[in-house]
């Protein structure tokens, strides 16, 4: 014979696994829950230093590196210009340094690497050359 509490408790039961299995069973669509996740591509097409190059050092790097400050707190190193970024171009040095690759001091010194797409376009602009345009 089952008991009044019996019969309470397998309801109860019931009520928690239905509950259970409707909540397991619920789904949303990615764009719907998270409408700021956009995909984005990475641009590397007609690089030039003046219209992407230029303004992801000046963006990242020349906060230590500008010419005014290379001095006191940028090691000496000026990527202030394009005449002066151009020897750590040649080098190697300044590639090395954002890809962290342990080739040389990682930059930006104390922060994160730069976006993926920020270090495709400017090794896409070293290896076409490094031109001043």
């Amino acid at each position: 014979m089952i008991t009044e509490v019996g019969k309470f408790l397998k309801y109860c039961c019931v009520l928690v696994v239905i509950a259970i299995t409707l909540n397991a069973c619920y789904y949303d669509k990615a764009d719907s829950i998270y409408p700021d996740i956009t995909t984005t591509t990475c641009d590397t097409v007609n690089i030039t230093y003046s219209n992407q190059v230029s303004g992801i050092i000046n963006a990242n790097c020349n906060n230590c590196h500008a010419s005014a400050l290379a001095n006191s707190i940028g090691g000496g190193i000026n990527l202030g210009t394009y005449t002066a970024m151009k020897p750590y171009i040649t080098n190697g040095s300044f590639l090395n340094s954002i890809l962290h690759n342990g080739q040389a001091a990682p930059m930006p010194k104390n922060a994160s690497k730069l976006s993926s797409c920020n270090i495709l376009v400017i090794q896409t602009w070293i290896n076409k050359g490094a031109l001043n345009n």
